[in-house]
């Protein structure tokens, strides 16, 4: 699951942007179970995982009995409005 890059909203106000990358901006799930009507998605149409976002099927590193998809939009934004 990709999240954001930066840990800050601006990275390009920070003296160094290097700094404000997110480490953790990118999560991998294994061994995770889905409906077995996932097994014939396609790479064009989006899923929603519930309580998580929405999904796309991974056409490059998906193979058969073991698919891969990637988090396009999360359910909810993370950064607080001043």
């Amino acid at each position: 699951m990709y999240d954001r890059l930066f840990n800050v909203p601006n990275p390009d106000n920070e003296e160094n942007f290097l700094n404000a990358l997110n480490p953790d901006s990118l999560e991998v799930l294994a061994d995770c179970r889905v409906e077995a009507s996932l097994a014939q998605a396609q790479p064009e149409n989006r899923y929603q995982f519930e309580r998580t976002g929405y999904f796309c099927l991974d056409a490059v590193d998906s193979v058969d009995n073991k698919l891969v998809f990637n988090r396009t939009v999360t359910l909810r934004e993370g950064w607080v409005k001043d």
